[in-house]
């Protein structure tokens, strides 16, 4: 390491260079990654509604569509729009009456279905169905000129509809969302470094970094929107503490070689920030890396991304940071200035004291805190991650509004079963309770409307050679129980009349994301403690401490979670999955830091209560810059954030660094005094401070007679 730190501080022009130099491809490979927007087509490939997708596509030519509600328009404007709406690239099918026939003809000659289906008089409703998959490019665009062709009273619903809401709200925020957390992290840091200029290197530093990390995702080939907006606000917050112990690093070895010999105290800051931040980094590294044992593969995108975020931002500290400090090292000098926040002297003594008292509250507090954070209530209707002002939320309202409908989702049955077989299975299936309607070509059929007089292109849209295609209306609204029970009762009926028969569409995915997620939180939360476990043990030595700091940083994020619990707050599903690994990657670091204090002071001979109060005084200023970086960095996005699902996870990662951090300054002291016995004696190299214990207690008593 001491050659390599010689190295760097040797090249470090050429370091600087080329690490500027390597942001154009970067800049190359983030334009080239795709993002998607599709939240749902994340779910594992081999559940029946993903299948079902595929052969909508495979054998229908579609993957996507959307109800257009149509308000205020005569028949005659209706049609035309119509036509005008079928001539944008990629809109494969638009149905609507004059689909099955001139919609001059009284529309009392067809079917009930389809007049309850499509309206009549003031509100009317079209089926507008896409030749492409809910995210592509293609839908996007075509949902995007449809816009443009129709008026303010036109509303335009489905997911593909959302998707579009979403990416261009994330495209128009992302910016913003860096910017913020740079301007509170930089104040923040300006406030408690001691020089006005040296946060700038910090951020250009990390700013290199997130540039080559967002640059390599091009393997990945894309990323989801969730990805991109949080994981330069994430890779800023998690490993702006390793820049902060190599300017703290530098400093002291300034003041033992003296400023002449800046180019040694920088190699030797080096070797010894590196020594110090492997084990935190591994551990944050780990934490990322559990989200990949999800199913719901959003968590393998999110944790390969932030995996190798934490890798670059350890590379740029040890490299690109010390390169720049050294060549502005004149400049940075020139805005030194004191610290506002103070050295804590008489704080660590108070807590020290009172470890006891901190204990009996972290018994007292941790039942109502598991209690809250198994109450968490979570939604996974992800129209309600959106403002209510964007067109697809404005278009569920005016369908729930107008039609009483706010599902709408397929099944694929047989295409070989005969009219009496489908038409028993319509008719059940209309009694389901909040069914609205069954579209479908023997859904078509009665009376008054024989077989015969269906066009031959509505046949082709809703059958192939193997399946036939039945469109559900349903009152309930997405993610709801009641919803989900029904697509239950609905799949029964259709598998009794068709054993091949598939439910599929936004409703079915969603339910199938609940169970999925359910089982991912519980994989995730165990993995992640898992890796975390061992890490510490194999960096600490110890058996007992892996128990003590996972304990207390999972007591903080019992606490975290389940203040949502407390105070009725619902939030998105994926804040329950992901939360928890985030707050103990980013955050044990807290604690892992004064326990290899705590534990040096006690291999040197001190107490077990002097040990403890040099190492809270010694990391109390160190966490606390750190975990206000973090919340700055995450709150600011929170307070901007117009998408719920990223907002909520920021506030909650801004608060789960505050409730961390407290613990750790307040909790964890006390687990040192309590646990000390347990382990000097659990922990390689430690059992020396039970002889050193004796003898200064012998020589205390010894101090005592001679006294007497």
């Amino acid at each position: 390491m001491k050659f390599l730190s010689k190295a760097i501080v040797k090249s470090r022009f050429i370091i600087l260079i080329a690490s500027i130099a390597l942001m154009i491809p970067c800049l190359a490979g983030m334009a080239a990654t795709r993002v998607n927007y599709d939240i749902l087509s994340y779910l594992p490939g081999e559940i029946e509604t993903m299948k079902g997708q595929d052969i909508l596509m495979d054998q229908f030519g579609t993957g996507a569509y959307s109800l257009f509600v149509v308000e205020g328009m005569a028949d005659k404007d209706i049609a035309d729009l119509k036509s005008k709406i079928e001539t944008v690239e990629h809109v494969k099918k638009v149905l609507w009456y004059d689909t099955f026939m001139d919609y001059t003809i009284p529309k009392e000659m067809l079917p009930d279905e389809i007049t309850q289906a499509l309206g009549t008089g003031d509100t009317q409703l079209m089926f507008i169905i896409f030749d492409d998959t809910t995210s592509s490019d293609g839908t996007m665009e075509a949902i995007t000129n449809i816009r443009k062709i129709a008026n303010e009273k036109c509303f335009l619903s489905g997911m593909a509809a959302i998707v579009l809401d979403t990416k261009n709200l994330t495209e128009k925020e992302t910016p913003i969302y860096v910017g913020m957390a740079v301007l509170l992290a930089t104040i923040v840091l300006s406030l408690t470094m001691d020089s006005y200029l040296i946060p700038f290197f910090f951020l250009m530093s990390i700013g290199i970094a997130i540039m080559f990390n967002m640059g390599t995702n091009i393997f990945l080939g894309e990323i989801s929107f969730l990805t991109k907006s949080l994981s330069a606000v994430l890779q800023l917050g998690v490993t702006l503490d390793y820049s902060i112990f190599l300017w703290h690093s530098y400093q002291e070895e300034l003041e033992k070689t003296g400023r002449e010999d800046k180019k040694n105290a920088m190699a030797n800051a080096i070797g010894a920030t590196f020594q110090s931040v492997i084990g935190s980094s591994i551990t944050t590294i780990a934490g990322f890396v559990a989200l990949c044992f999800m199913s719901f593969t959003i968590g393998l995108d999110l944790g390969i991304v932030m995996a190798k975020g934490v890798i670059f931002g350890v590379v740029a500290c040890v490299t690109i940071l010390p390169s720049m400090i050294l060549i502005f090292d004149n400049v940075i000098e020139k805005t030194k200035h004191k610290p506002i926040m103070p050295e804590f002297v008489k704080t660590p003594r108070w807590i020290s004291k009172r470890a006891i008292i901190f204990g009996v509250i972290f018994i007292c507090m941790l039942p109502p805190a598991i209690w809250g954070y198994r109450h968490a209530a979570v939604y996974y209707d992800l129209s309600e991650t959106l403002p209510e002002k964007l067109s697809s939320r404005q278009a569920m309202i005016e369908l729930e509004k107008n039609f009483e409908t706010n599902t709408t989702y397929m099944i694929l049955a047989d295409a070989n079963l005969d009219t009496a077989t489908m038409q028993g299975m319509i008719s059940e299936l209309k009694s389901v309770d909040g069914v609205d309607g069954v579209l479908g070509v023997d859904a078509l059929v009665g009376p008054t409307f024989p077989k015969d007089m269906i066009p031959d292109e509505i046949r082709k849209e809703l059958s192939s050679d193997e399946y036939q295609m039945l469109m559900l209306t349903s009152q309930y609204k997405t993610a709801s129980d009641e919803v989900n029970a029904q697509i239950d009762e609905v799949n029964a009926i259709a598998k009794r009349y068709s054993p091949t028969a598939m439910v599929v569409g936004e409703a079915p995915c969603t339910k199938d994301l609940i169970t999925i997620t359910d089982k991912d939180f519980k994989t995730v939360s165990i993995v992640s403690i898992g890796c975390v476990f061992l890490i510490i043990a194999l960096v600490m030595k110890s058996i007992s401490l892996p128990f003590i700091l996972v304990a207390v940083i999972e007591f903080a994020i019992f606490i975290n979670m389940g203040i949502p619990g407390f105070t009725g707050t619902v939030i998105p599903f994926i804040s329950s999955v992901v939360i928890g690994t985030i707050q103990l990657g980013a955050t044990v670091d807290y604690a892992i830091l004064m326990t290899t204090r705590y534990c040096k002071e006690r291999k040197e001979g001190q107490s077990k209560k002097q040990a403890t109060r040099i190492a809270l005084s010694t990391s109390m200023k160190s966490v606390i810059v750190s975990a206000l970086s973090f919340f700055a960095a995450t709150f600011g996005v929170g307070l901007v954030s117009s998408v719920d699902m990223i907002g909520s996870l920021c506030f909650l990662m801004a608060r789960g660094a505050l409730v961390s951090m407290a613990v750790v300054i307040l909790v964890l002291p006390s687990m040192y005094m309590i646990f000390d016995g347990l382990i000097i004696r659990t922990t390689w190299g430690m059992r020396d401070c039970i002889r050193m214990d004796k003898d200064r207690k012998n020589a205390k008593v010894a101090s005592i007679k001679h006294a007497v």
